[in-house]
């Protein structure tokens, strides 16, 4: 007797995202996978209503998000960095269009407008707008990366993962993963955004010095 085809289910977003089964709450294999390319970065487990994976933070900034205030309370630290994970909820990230569950790298510039912000991507001679550039470049078919220069999440490479079959979410999440970080390390970005922060630590200290230091 023929088996009887198998009907098509419809996706359940909720049930998704509240499923340990799917690897999006056991993700702690993202962490190991992603080390290797992020040398240097400090890894920070993030799991909400949006994502669900590891900020990444550049050296000089990790520690600030780590509660430490910044001299001026009502100016926000500066952080910047990748993360590495899952969107599973497109409220706060309606810019990208997605269509959750999906795949997803990024680097962050916070805040967005921060002068942090405004010198690495307002600029389009800068950092990032140069790098999507290059990196637009080496990416010969999609996904390809975006580029947003008014969000916090400023340079981003996504794809969903409804297509896929669930048995087959963390190789391919792997694989993507793998060659998205490749990308960035051949960039260059992931190199020279420490060097960014740390220059601007450099500058900021040897401002407050100047204004210490009593004229004679």
């Amino acid at each position: 007797m023929p088996s009887r085809p198998r009907t098509a289910t419809r996706f359940d977003g909720r049930a998704l995202k509240n499923s340990s089964a799917e690897g999006f709450a056991q993700c702690e294999w993202i962490r190991a996978l992603a080390e290797p390319y992020l040398r240097g970065y400090e890894p920070r487990r993030e799991r909400g209503a949006s994502l669900e994976g590891y900020r990444f933070f550049a050296p000089g900034s990790a520690a600030l998000r780590r509660g430490i205030r910044s001299a001026s309370a009502a100016r926000p630290s500066a952080a910047a960095g990748f993360f590495v994970g899952y969107l599973v909820g497109d409220r706060a990230f309606s810019f990208l269009r997605a269509a959750c569950p999906e795949c997803l790298v990024f680097c962050f510039i916070e805040p967005a407008g921060g002068e942090l912000h405004r010198r690495l991507v307002r600029d389009p001679a800068s950092l990032l707008p140069s790098t999507a550039k290059y990196i637009g470049w080496l990416t010969h078919r999609p996904p390809r990366f975006e580029f947003f220069a008014d969000e916090a999440v400023v340079l981003v490479r996504h794809t969903s993962m409804r297509a896929w079959p669930r048995e087959k979410y963390r190789h391919f999440s792997n694989n993507f993963f793998i060659e998205t970080l490749a990308w960035l390390v051949r960039s260059a970005l992931v190199r020279r955004l420490p060097a960014e922060l740390e220059s601007r630590a450099s500058s900021t200290t040897s401002a407050r010095y100047r204004q210490a230091t009593p004229v004679p």
